[in-house]
């Protein structure tokens, strides 16, 4: 199988299967580390990172970013973001005709408040993923392989965001950015 039907697929079922937004996706990403090798984890934080903080859905930029960067082409960064979006596309139709006749029904309103649960466990993973790869420096999770420093500027930024809830996103971004590069993280 061609590389780009392989990126197709694999995004594709992405796509449909990773409710709740960008986020959702990161799991996936995860399992694509371990099937196919078309980037590590330490390249996927960097794609977090910088799809975080460009503009459009954290989704969307980083698998334009794995089909360019698997592929080395914009084509790869394309046929990958196509894959991601068609589901989405297809499933809005079918809902959008479905919902006009059925937007009354309790059992419509019941599966939409039944699918919280999932993303909320997707998003949730995902978090948990990232901050375990974040803060420990090998996949071993132990006392002598913390990052203390990643670990301190966690916590002083979770405290920073929950101090000054009205400070914008980009302020902690930007900052971030300057003491990766000044402290060489």
């Amino acid at each position: 199988m061609s590389l780009l039907l392989r990126l197709f697929i694999e995004f594709f079922k992405t796509g449909l299967f990773a409710l709740g937004g960008g986020l959702a996706t990161i799991p996936f990403l995860y399992d694509m580390i371990d099937k196919f090798h078309w980037f590590d984890n330490e390249m996927l934080l960097n794609m977090i990172a910088v799809s975080e903080s460009t503009p459009g859905p954290i989704g969307v930029n980083m698998a334009t970013f794995v089909g360019y960067l698997t592929t080395n082409s914009i084509l790869g960064g394309i046929i990958t973001t196509i894959g991601l979006v068609t589901p989405s596309v297809i499933i809005i139709c079918i809902v959008a005709q479905f919902l006009k006749t059925f937007k009354e029904s309790h059992w419509v309103q019941d599966v939409f408040y039944g699918l919280r649960p999932a993303v909320s466990a997707l998003i949730a993973s995902a978090g948990i993923g990232v901050f375990i790869t974040t803060i420990f420096k090998s996949s071993t999770i132990s006392l002598t392989s913390l990052n203390w420093v990643h670990l301190l500027l966690f916590f002083i930024l979770l405290g920073i965001s929950k101090k000054f809830k009205n400070l914008h996103p980009i302020v902690l971004i930007c900052g971030c950015a300057i003491l990766g590069i000044v402290l060489q993280l």
